[in-house]
């Protein structure tokens, strides 16, 4: 495998989307970028959960040999769809994206919580798969690698509906997709789903047109259960099991089995259903994870099974700016059944580790860019990106140029960031800039999606922050703190997270203290409960140019 660390999916240091930009550039510089948090340690022979802090849901892995390959959800960040490497399942890199290539997807003009929705990889006969839904741009499709850092192919589209597909390869090599779509006739109620099987022909690459109704509803149809989704099929032993979720991606979710002596069913569900939630646990007990759901499961060597899913960590209520991470655990077997919990115990924060060789996992906790290399693969934007570059990695510097287009748009705003991956945390820059006319700004966006971000930066003779909660709001957001500035030169300038409260903090070329721009911020309405629950706050250089 050649781990690709470093490549940036889709040219993303050069991409952008001019989206009309203004005739004259203005330009901002970046001189580095730097993240520090409050740092978990787990005790010897644990580990700290979540084991992919930040905003990562939907998780989905495969076993090839030593190695673990993972991907989660990116909706319409680009590139989408990271691939994740560990080899003892608690540390993990990223080493490519699927999505990298600007003609590969067109996520051009779609909301933040469309786009690419719960992919899930499967490895056959030395070739990786992945099947995903791209809401609102294309429907279901396949891509395929032979080396999981990529290159990925073109999507080839499949003809079925639905959402949330996994790919399923029998011993003979027939292939079968399990997804998610409408129940047979007209739903009885909001959330009615059905999960569907479709034999799939991975030569030819298309659906044979058949499909098997596999359950329609959920574990106890009298109690008309929501969002069945999430399907895998295993087969282990002489039975197949079903893994779904149900009850919806926030605080009623859940993770269920069935079990079934043909492929195509009936399956049954567990005795013991659901095998992991936290719904029925203490609202006001300490360190809590909610949200539990969407999982898969994998089997070591050693026979063990441990699985990954998505939950939340919410500071307040359900309240996150992180957005759905990924959690591990153990799965334990018992008279044929696998489960996660049992009914009623919390996700344990640091758990067993399982006896795996140590993997290198990368330095999410602090890290420091100093735009010396190409933007790795942690990098994120908005979007496709167009024709026209928004940003360079040019003379150690990250110059992006300011465009029209604000973070509350539908087009692409001149931004690249990274996941905020713990409640307290901060995010620094030293910024050069200029601006040249009223509305000219540059400095850090933290964005949720287009109605809930905050931007801290520079204009014309003072740092500003301005917050966005809603849509009736100015799409830049509006102004809630100023300080005014005693030069021209460069910046430095501070954004610090705890919870639910912001600090926005700058200081001049050759000042030796931080100041304070404002009071404390309340940025709970940017949680992500807010906001659609699919994703999470990404952060970094930003430039806004209104144009003449």
């Amino acid at each position: 495998m050649r781990l690709k660390a470093g490549m940036l999916a889709g040219a993303l240091v050069l991409a952008g989307s001019a989206q009309g930009a203004a005739a004259r550039d203005v330009v901002a510089s970046f001189d580095w970028l730097a993240y520090e948090s409050a740092e978990v340690k787990a005790p010897e022979g644990r580990y700290a959960n979540p084991v992919i802090p930040g905003f990562h849901p939907d998780p989905s892995i495969v076993r090839v040999g030593k190695d673990f390959y993972g991907v989660t959800s990116t909706f319409s960040w680009y590139p989408g769809l990271p691939i994740l490497h560990s080899t003892d399942l608690v540390n993990w890199r990223i080493i490519g994206n699927a999505i990298d290539r600007p003609g590969m997807l067109d996520f051009s003009g779609i909301g933040t919580n469309r786009g690419l929705f719960a992919p899930a990889i499967t490895h056959h006969n030395g070739r990786f798969w992945i099947v995903n839904t791209c809401i609102e741009c294309g429907g279901n499709f396949v891509i395929t690698a032979e080396d999981p850092a990529g290159p990925w192919s073109d999507p080839v589209w499949l003809d079925f509906g639905g959402i949330d597909p996994s790919l399923h390869f029998e011993a003979d090599g027939t292939a079968w997709i399990v997804y998610n779509d409408a129940p047979p006739g007209l739903a009885e109620y909001e959330g009615h789903r059905a999960l569907w099987l479709q034999q799939f022909d991975p030569v030819a690459m298309t659906m044979l047109p058949k499909r098997i109704l596999l359950r329609d509803k959920g574990v106890d149809p009298a109690t008309k259960p929501i969002w069945a989704e999430g399907p895998h099929i295993y087969k282990v032993g002489e039975w197949y099991y079903l893994l779904t979720a149900e009850g919806g991606t926030a605080d009623q979710h859940s993770q269920t089995i069935y079990r079934s002596r043909g492929l195509q069913g009936p399956y049954v569900p567990g005795p013991n259903n659901p095998i992991l939630t936290q719904r029925d646990l203490p609202a006001g007990r300490p360190d809590r994870i909610e949200a539990t759901g969407h999982a898969d499961i994998v089997q070591l060597d050693d026979g063990s099974w441990w699985g990954v899913f998505l939950a939340t960590r919410p500071f307040a209520g359900q309240s996150t700016l992180l957005g759905r991470e990924t959690f591990l655990l153990p799965v334990t077997w018992k008279d044929g059944w696998p489960r996660f919990l049992d009914r009623g115990a919390p996700v344990p924060l640091t758990p067993t580790a399982p006896q795996l060789p140590a993997s290198a996992g990368a330095a999410w906790d602090n890290w420091r860019e100093e735009f010396a290399a190409p933007l790795s693969n942690e990098w994120l934007a908005l979007r496709t990106p167009g024709a026209a570059a928004q940003w360079a990695v040019k003379g150690g510097a990250l110059e992006v140029t300011a465009g029209p287009a604000a973070p509350g748009g539908m087009a692409r705003p001149a931004f690249t960031g990274r996941r905020l991956r713990h409640h307290k945390a901060s995010f620094a820059t030293r910024l050069d800039f200029t601006p040249e006319r009223r509305g000219d700004f540059a400095g850090l966006l933290a964005f949720m999606d287009e109605t809930h971000f905050l931007a801290a930066g520079k204009e014309q003779g003072r740092i500003v922050v301005r917050l966005r909660t809603g849509p009736s709001d100015w799409a830049g957001g509006n102004e809630v703190a100023s300080s005014p500035l005693a030069t021209t030169g460069p910046v430095e300038l501070k954004l610090s997270l705890d919870g639910g409260a912001a600090e926005v903090f700058f200081r001049e070329e050759g000042g030796a203290a931080w100041r304070r721009v404002g009071g404390p911020i309340n940025v709970e309405p940017l949680a992500s409960v807010h906001a659609g629950l699919f994703t999470g706050l990404v952060v970094g250089p930003y430039a806004y140019s209104p144009g003449p």
